[in-house]
């Protein structure tokens, strides 16, 4: 009876290593693809040729994305862009969210607060409301524009808000009894507690930052001031073989929207998967217990 028993746990454990594979199968193979079409010819990649191996190699969409200065200004562009979002969006929510993961009878506005949070996340002003503040505020052309123009994340604010919920009570009591005030008990209680969903929080921005474009082909008035995403959405349309030399004609001859696509997709997913795994560890346990309210 044991040994069926046994029997049918490695069967049961294979089938799920299994789905498992076939998952990560699904999530990988497609990055082999883009990584394949980026490095093979236009003729190749026109006719579907391309699968999980690059055919007749070459780097001319690569050389085209970064053979130009101004692909590394606006990647440090974006560098900024993220670390500015970080310092500003991780106190931000951690302030906001900590009165409003209190009871009403603690904090009276609490719901009143939620709820007109809850109502800007799904009601907005639109493009040119939000436009005409960032301007008026002088934020145009600014990378602390581009760092601030998404406002509060109000989904990683109620992500937040449920994860303060969690913490037990009795380590507030305590600290508050041994005279802690409400600036200590969150700096040196709530935030070091929090690593998990802060964790997650932060991959939420940096990636949502990272993979933006669309803000700063608005804030931006000048290339020189566009962010990486920005950037390469626009490469696409400076093809003018009438403004280029002999060798950018030629390397954009070798080169088609399906293997520019595939580079610029797969060069804007490096950042984001070297820093995947550094905070992969905090992430489900971010998500699990910041999404789900006893």
């Amino acid at each position: 009876m044991v040994e069926k028993k046994t029997i049918g746990q490695k069967v049961v454990n294979g089938f799920i290593v299994l789905i498992l594979l076939i998952l990560a199968l699904s999530c990988l193979l497609p990055l082999l693809y883009n990584l394949a079409v980026s490095l093979s010819s236009k003729a190749a990649a026109e006719a579907g040729l391309v699968s999980f191996w690059p055919v007749d190699f070459t780097l001319a969409a690569y050389k085209e994305i970064m053979g130009d200065k101004s692909f590394f200004v606006s990647f440090w562009v974006s560098v900024k862009r993220v670390g500015l979002s970080l310092l500003i969006t991780l106190p931000v929510l951690t302030m906001a969210a900590y009165p409003l993961a209190k009871t009403k009878e603690e904090f009276r506005p609490r719901n009143v607060i939620l709820w007109l949070f809850v109502f800007c996340m799904m009601f907005s002003g639109g493009t040119i409301p939000w436009y005409m503040v960032m301007k008026q505020y002088h934020l145009l052309n600014s990378v602390f524009g581009l760092a601030i123009c998404g406002g509060i994340p109000v989904f990683n604010l109620i992500l937040t808000v449920n994860f303060f919920q969690g913490i037990p009570k009795e380590m507030e009591e305590a600290a508050m009894v041994d005279g802690a005030g409400p600036w200590h008990i969150l700096l040196r209680i709530i935030v070091p507690l929090s690593k998990p969903v802060l964790a997650t929080i932060a991959l939420f921005t940096i990636v949502g930052h990272w993979n933006e474009f669309f803000q700063g082909l608005v804030l931006s008035t000048g290339q020189e001031h566009y962010p990486l995403q920005t950037y390469i959405k626009q490469l696409i349309f400076q093809l003018d073989t009438s403004q280029m030399t002999a060798e950018q004609i030629k390397q954009a001859s070798m080169m088609s929207n399906t293997t520019l696509n595939a580079a610029k997709i797969f060069i804007s997913m490096v950042p984001v998967l070297c820093i995947y795994p550094f905070l992969q560890k905090y992430f489900v346990a971010g998500i699990t217990l910041g999404g789900v309210k006893e």
